[in-house]
């Protein structure tokens, strides 16, 4: 239940992703953990050795994974995992989709836009981003029926990254959704537990894209689902 915001322009995308997992589940911070894809930077899951997101900045390529629910009667075990695909992205080979992958959202950016490649278990859906502030969580692009998009997507909209304090508006505007109870469903911050999920928010980066490179900074909260 990843939250991502986006602003695409004709320069390229600035974007504010923020991660949740299980705690219990051990993770590195922003680093090259690679050694097969040198170069390559992201935030890597230690257990399966994927990436939540992942950036390679000689091509100027970024790309973030999002759980999205699938119509696979898959047993976890034998699922294959979906932490390679943002690494396998961002060295320009995008996902077909697999029986045996449980849904995503993959967000693909790089100088010439943004796109969204959703799997469902039987289905892949491409997405363009067009120009503007826009959300995706665990379902579809700017999806109203989603709480926190439907509560937040008009403040970031009223807050562009085109200001000069990039990537600090935003940042600031993230702190006030965290006043919101982490179990509210209009949370951005989250403690997904009451909805049967062992997922919390654990980290957020900042990103910028364009033909410049790539910025890209990672934020740890204080404790799981606590902005401070």
């Amino acid at each position: 239940m990843c939250t991502v915001v986006i602003e695409v322009d004709g320069t390229g995308a600035r974007l504010l992703a923020v991660r949740d997992e299980d705690p219990l589940r051990e993770w590195d911070a922003l680093g090259e953990w690679w050694p097969e894809r040198p170069g390559v930077i992201g935030i890597r899951d230690r257990r399966a050795g994927g990436a939540w997101l992942a950036v390679d900045p000689e091509s100027r390529r970024l790309a973030v994974l999002l759980n999205r629910a699938d119509v696979l009667d898959l047993p976890d075990e034998l699922a294959v995992s979906r932490g390679t695909l943002a690494l396998a992205s961002v060295t320009g080979v995008s996902p077909t989709g697999s029986e045996r992958m449980h849904g995503f959202n993959l967000l693909e950016v790089s100088p010439a836009g943004a796109r969204v490649l959703s799997w469902d278990g039987t289905v892949l859906r491409e997405t363009p981003v067009p120009a503007g502030v826009h959300m995706i969580a665990h379902s579809d692009l700017d999806d109203p029926e989603t709480a926190r998009i439907e509560r937040w997507l008009p403040e970031f909209r009223a807050h562009p990254t085109r200001e000069e304090d990039w990537p600090e508006s935003w940042i600031r505007l993230l702190a006030t959704t965290a006043e919101l109870d982490p179990a509210d469903d209009r949370a951005i911050i989250r403690d997904n537990r009451p909805y049967g999920y062992p997922t919390q928010s654990l980290l957020y980066c900042t990103a910028s894209v364009g033909a410049e490179g790539v910025d890209v900074r990672d934020h740890g909260l204080p404790s799981p689902a606590h902005w401070g």
